[in-house]
């Protein structure tokens, strides 16, 4: 059932210029064990101060493949990117912005094979994506509109991904603006997994909502942001720590809206945060997925 409080402002969706967006060659149909034999992305973790090519503006090729993991829906397609090696390894579904699955969405998920996590860029569009903010609010209406199908997407890509040979069982779930709020969502409201990641989305800041949270939460927020501001994520800390949900939160003085997923917009001010709120990430992945 969709709950007014997970309902999102125009300031919380806006983040950064929309991009036209071109489906990768190669789709992988079926079983998550049909796909496990598909391409594969080389192992190269970043060091302590690196951050992943894609959010810099570096991202190569896509390394990745799309597939199809619900079967309710055709037309819903991600991308799943798999690290070289045998495994089995943790994995992580990711969540795009207000205007869809996008390129530089891809291109994080390959990095994030890359430091050793099977990853799905998840699809919660049907295949949409917008090309200017209009086009990108009625996308998220529609889907804001429909709660209880979010939650079956994304149940369908944790089930895909656990239901692979080369997976430990062990998934996270982790956006940003629009699917920060809606990896938080689906962190109440979902199937059982380990870890949610918000970056800069809708907040919640009622104890007893959050106490259905069964795992420690990651945030990463900026002080310039109007949405989520500083004392929606103030309200937030204090709601989770009355539930008494760990919490690893952290807003970032000088940067604004979506200064993470596009450090080469502004990187002069933008490389040091991302920087620490990516070994933050790291870490927090390291301890929750293991």
């Amino acid at each position: 059932m969709a709950r007014p409080y997970l309902l999102l402002t125009l300031a919380a969706l806006a983040c950064g210029a929309p991009a036209q967006d071109d489906r990768p060659e190669g789709q992988s149909e079926g079983s998550a064990s049909a796909a496990v034999d598909g391409p594969r992305v080389p192992r190269a973790p970043t060091g302590a101060d690196q951050l992943p090519p894609a959010i810099v503006g570096q991202g190569g090729e896509l390394q990745g493949t799309s597939v199809r993991y619900l079967p309710s829906d055709p037309a819903t397609m991600g991308y799943l990117a798999v690290p070289e090696g045998a495994g089995p390894f943790p994995a992580l579904v990711i969540v795009h912005e207000w205007n869809g699955l996008s390129d530089r969405v891809r291109q994080v998920a390959d990095d994030f094979a890359a430091e050793g996590y099977v990853t799905l860029a998840a699809d919660l569009f049907s295949g949409q994506v917008g090309t200017n903010p209009d086009e990108n609010m009625a996308l998220v209406q529609s889907a804001r509109g429909d709660m209880p199908k979010v939650v079956t997407n994304l149940n369908a890509a944790v089930a895909y991904l656990k239901a692979r040979p080369d997976v430990t069982g062990r998934v996270g779930a982790m956006g940003w603006c629009f699917g920060g709020g809606i990896a938080l969502s689906f962190g109440l409201d979902g199937d059982r997994h380990e870890a949610t990641a918000i970056f800069y989305g809708a907040l919640v800041d009622d104890p007893a909502v959050l106490a259905r949270m069964s795992h420690e939460v990651y945030g990463t927020f900026a002080r310039l942001d109007g949405g989520p501001s500083p004392e929606q994520v103030a309200a937030f800390e204090t709601a989770a720590r009355a539930a008494g949900i760990a919490n690893d939160l952290h807003i970032y003085d000088d940067v604004d809206h979506g200064f993470w997923l596009r450090v080469d917009d502004d990187p002069a001010v933008r490389t040091g945060p991302a920087l620490d709120a990516w070994n933050r990430l790291k870490a927090y992945l390291g301890r929750t997925l293991g």
